[in-house]
């Protein structure tokens, strides 16, 4: 783009512009935005900056105070996530809020072990102590399908305790995957290339009988009977659709990608339905990283036939649904240089002179919220594809072009975008400390995103 066309475009963004100072009014324009919509998806650009993490709790508190919004559905394990849960609807075994970050124990255990998390989920904890309706606490979910084999034990202990016979079909079917030590990269490179029997047929069917026996599970003790079903259910369809992921992953990354992102999608849904029943609409916020929440007809993602939670939800929900996005120019982020490797303070390099970010830097505004469909002329100008940075749980600046960086079309991608122009590093609760080992493999894997 030429540079007076540039300077143009950057006067014209930081006349739509709403400048943040950091005042308690600074996001009414976006409420204002919202509206009565009840679905809210919150990105971020990278898995490791302090200022997403702090102003995307910010917006969800005006969200769940004002908007009377319910659950916060998070890019985490469902059964990691929904310990949470329990801590914040005020389960007495989970004594505080760092207890119920326990099960983040993998890389990067640094995206919901941070600072920023835990004094969200402090917060969340005290509103919901203050609230007399126990429909009226929020929640708190994960979206994600990492968890095959913690799922495949929270699944075990659910129906040891309500149908004993139950549990010991399922430790049967469930005993297909013992050969591998519950090591799933090897699981499902040996059934995709048909080195071993592939562990579908028992996934499935497991996940049929549970189905077919919702009337009597979910009934036996009233409201805590129907939420302990649900969560118990939804690990099933979570081993289901990790044997499939797992077993695509060797297919390509297109298909691992859209299965895990139809899956989150899918999870969304089954939240949604499951809230409704509860007495209260559900009000849903949504977190995970812009690639996944900005909708992907609006990228390069979409060329390489490649779908999103956001493209997904807004095709399911249309108008009730709002995208929030964000983006800097420099600073700091917590990332790792290989994966499974230890937290790093990285520089982030200045963004790209052809880039949105290098726009919004252009803009000259520190920190703003901006409606990229604010006026005509700046709607049909965001709407040229240009390149948007994605920071992952991996941060390699030496090749940062072909790593961190593709096509989009702002004005379609988001509904809002939120820029800071400089930012820092979240700050994980073990400060660089090795990742203990696990089961499980790590989150985002193998995307970083």
């Amino acid at each position: 783009m030429p540079l007076e066309t540039q300077l143009t475009l950057s006067a014209m963004v930081r006349e739509a512009a709403h400048p943040l100072t950091a005042s308690a009014t600074d996001y009414d324009p976006l409420m204002a935005l919202i509206g009565n919509k009840p679905f809210v998806l919150i990105g971020e650009a990278s898995h490791g900056t302090h200022e997403f993490y702090r102003e995307r709790a910010q917006i969800t508190k005006r969200l769940i105070t004002e908007k009377g919004f319910n659950a916060v559905a998070v890019e985490a394990d469902w059964p990691d996530a929904y310990t949470i849960n329990r801590y914040v609807k005020g389960d007495p075994a989970i004594v505080t809020a760092i207890d119920s970050l326990a099960g983040f124990d993998r890389f990067p255990a640094w995206m919901w072990r941070n600072a920023d998390v835990l004094d969200f989920i402090g917060w969340l904890r005290a509103h919901n102590d203050a609230q007399t309706n126990p429909a009226e606490k929020a929640g708190f979910y994960g979206l994600d399908l990492y968890s095959l084999f913690t799922s495949i034990k929270a699944v075990l202990s659910y129906l040891d305790r309500v149908d004993p016979d139950a549990a010991r079909r399922a430790r049967y079917r469930y005993s297909c995957f013992d050969h591998y030590g519950e090591d799933t990269q090897s699981y499902g490179y040996e059934a995709s290339f048909n080195l071993s029997k592939s562990c579908e047929d028992e996934v499935i069917n497991q996940l049929t009988e549970l189905h077919r026996s919702a009337p009597a599970y979910a009934n036996l003790d009233g409201r805590m009977a129907a939420d302990e079903f649900f969560f118990a259910e939804q690990n099933a369809r979570l081993v289901k659709n990790a044997e499939e992921y797992y077993r695509s992953m060797f297919r390509g990354q297109v298909a691992s990608w859209n299965l895990r992102d139809r899956h989150m999608a899918d999870t969304f849904d089954k939240l949604v339905a499951h809230l409704n029943k509860q007495g209260t609409p559900a009000k849903t916020v949504v977190w995970a990283h812009n690639s996944h929440l900005g909708d992907a007809r609006a990228t390069e993602m979409s060329s390489r036939g490649e779908i999103n939670v956001g493209q997904l939800i807004r095709e399911r929900y249309g108008y009730d649904v709002c995208s929030i996005g964000f983006s800097t120019y420099t600073g700091t982020v917590t990332a790792a240089t290989n994966w499974d490797g230890p937290a790093e303070t990285k520089s982030v390099r200045p963004a790209l002179s052809d880039s949105y970010e290098s726009l919004c830097h252009e803009a000259g505004m520190g920190g703003f919220l901006l409606n990229p469909r604010a006026t005509g002329d700046l709607a049909d100008a965001l709407r040229l594809p240009k390149l948007q940075r994605a920071i992952g749980v991996i941060y390699r600046p030496e090749t940062e072009r072909l790593s961190h960086y593709y096509f989009a079309q702002l004005a379609d991608q988001f509904d809002a975008i939120i820029h800071f122009d400089k930012t820092r590093a979240v700050e994980p609760l073990e400060r660089f400390a090795e990742e203990e080992e696990s089961e499980e493999p790590p989150e985002t894997y193998p995307f970083g995103q």
